[in-house]
């Protein structure tokens, strides 16, 4: 029970820190608190619906090419986490480009939810109960987004970038981690 337990915390702890640093910035600007609440919900939402993606597709591979499909799912976010990295030390903050509502939310979501397809994708090796995780995602991205919106001004957008990069770093050791436990077949 413990080890699911960390499972699902990994993963939903992983992808919040993403949600966190995006949040970070744009509360930076500031935002009233409807708009906190629709961000909140469309990362949440961007979040589970990749998890749900990924866990298809993950399930489709999984029968068509075996075991090896999990190995490919932990590549994933091993690859997630090493592009959020990189993306993380090339980027320069947009500016005029508000990502509070509009096209500019959307694309938030469905940038910081495309490590979620690589998790999702792993998710059905990891032996967690999907309903449970996706509940723990969802959960985690609100409180992150929330947390971050509100301590934006504060934090500023070194802690931003910072976060990003743990972000990166924990898929890619999440990644590793999976693989390693299902190779030694431990849990």
């Amino acid at each position: 029970m413990l080890l699911l337990t960390l499972r699902v915390a990994l993963v939903a702890v992983s992808l919040a820190l993403d949600v966190f640093a995006v949040s970070v910035g744009v509360g930076i600007r500031g935002v009233t608190r409807p708009a906190m609440a629709r961000i909140g919900a469309a990362f949440a939402t961007a979040e589970v619906s990749m998890n749900l993606i990924g866990a298809g597709l993950g399930a489709l591979l999984g029968h068509a090419i075996g075991a090896v499909a999990a190995y490919i799912g932990f590549a994933a976010l091993v690859g997630v986490g090493a592009y959020m990295i990189v993306e993380t030390v090339r980027q320069e903050e947009e500016r005029g480009f508000d990502l509070s509502q509009g096209w500019g939310l959307l694309a938030a979501s469905l940038s910081i939810s495309l490590d979620s397809l690589g998790i999702g994708f792993s998710i059905v090796y990891i032996g967690v109960p999907l309903p449970i995780t996706l509940a723990a995602i969802a959960a985690a991205a609100i409180a992150s987004t929330l947390l971050g919106l509100a301590f934006g001004k504060r934090l500023g957008a070194a802690v931003g970038e910072r976060a990003a990069l743990v972000a990166g770093i924990v898929l890619i050791a999440t990644g590793a981690a999976f693989a390693l436990l299902k190779y030694f077949r431990v849990g």
